[in-house]
């Protein structure tokens, strides 16, 4: 059915499904008690999960493949110290980003 259309179309269905998603997950807060911790820390063990998978088959996974065409057996060397890199970047964001002032 969506396959006869266009790639504009396509694109445009495809955004309405992911506004209409999101809209959907923002409209909980409006029916959920405001101040419950047990809901915060499943929310979060939730987001966690997500963000881990996402950076491992979007980002992770095709690195290393990418990586094994040139070095072989040492694939995931460039890709573990640019993870690191990563990984320490955020964390020096995380301690002087509090201590900036933006206005």
């Amino acid at each position: 059915m969506i396959r006869d259309n266009g790639p504009i179309f396509q694109a445009f269905v495809a955004s309405m499904f992911t506004w209409g998603v999101t809209a959907l997950g923002a409209a909980v807060v409006f029916f959920l008690p405001p101040h419950s911790k047990k809901l915060l820390d499943v929310s979060l063990g939730f987001a966690a999960g997500v963000m881990t998978a996402a950076s491992f088959w979007s980002l992770l996974a095709p690195a290393i493949e990418i990586s094994e065409a040139t070095m072989g057996a040492l694939a995931f060397i460039p890709v573990a110290v640019g993870f690191a890199a990563g990984s320490a970047f955020v964390c020096l964001a995380d301690r002087i980003m509090p201590e900036l002032v933006f206005f």
